[in-house]
């Protein structure tokens, strides 16, 4: 692993500089990661996934994108999105098993703790961006993780998959937000992409013969329209924001069922 060099110090590793440039695509070093944990953050461990912290998954031959560590859900919070979901999929109708899906699974760590904390589920990913799909495939082979990844969109993902009728399918939503989040207006759901509010019309033409519950990634600031516009697609719905990060920067889940009601 090599260290930072003179202009590498120089940077501010936040947001802006994993995202963009070559930072982007490029697999970081250890320090790297670190770094943007701490110059962002204020904590060296924040990209911390799989149930490690960075160096203990490094060590392990875990390695992630810029972008990546940027949008990855780390642990923290994927431990308490599992939390929620298991707690309103454990009073759905008795089911023939239960089929937990990422649409935009990434890193897949979001799929460990949902996995985590729905046991026996099946566990599926897809993964369109062929680089990341082939590191967290990658990823989840080193550490012998029962996790499936499909390097395709989610329409065809959706498209060809097989969920038995009597399953429950759970879905978790979690697209590029782009330019979605305004700072005044908060984030629209209408408009990242592809829109959510498009995805869970997919969803439910794609699949009307199941119960579904979805867990879709939000932000504590949302455009009021686009959540009331959202919430009317579902027979069911309840919104969980998490404080983890500072005020005004904390990210949540909208839970939604059509076919049954908590």
């Amino acid at each position: 692993m090599s260290g930072p060099s003179t202009e590498s110090e120089k940077r501010t590793y936040d947001r802006q500089l994993l995202l963009g440039g070559a930072k982007r695509t490029a697999v970081l070093d250890l320090w790297e990661i670190q770094r943007y944990g701490t110059d962002s953050f204020g904590d060296a461990d924040y990209v911390s996934i799989y149930g490690m912290r960075p160096a203990k998954w490094y060590a392990k031959g875990v390695r992630l994108l810029g972008r990546t560590a940027v949008e990855c859900t780390r642990d923290e919070l994927g431990d308490l999105i599992g939390k929620d979901v298991a707690e309103v999929a454990a009073t759905a109708p008795a089911a023939a098993g239960v089929s937990v899906v990422d649409l935009f699974a990434g890193s897949g760590n979001t799929l460990y703790w949902l996995s985590r904390h729905l046991p026996g589920a099946r566990a599926l990913g897809f993964e369109l961006d062929a680089e990341v799909f082939r590191l967290t495939q990658r990823n989840l082979a080193a550490l012998a993780l029962h996790i499936e990844i499909l390097n395709t969109d989610y329409r065809s993902g959706l498209t060809s998959i097989s969920v038995a009728a009597g399953q429950l399918l759970i879905t978790f939503i979690a697209p590029p937000w782009g330019d979605a989040l305004d700072k005044s207006s908060g984030l629209d759901l209408r408009r990242t992409t592809p829109p959510i509010t498009e995805i869970v019309d997919f969803l439910c033409n794609a699949c009307p013969q199941h119960r579904l519950l979805c867990a879709i990634q939000v932000h504590e600031n949302i455009n009021a329209a686009s959540l009331v516009e959202l919430k009317s697609r579902f027979e069911w719905s309840a919104l969980r924001i998490y404080g983890l990060n500072a005020p005004g920067e904390s990210h949540g889940i909208l839970l939604g069922t059509t076919g049954w009601v908590p």
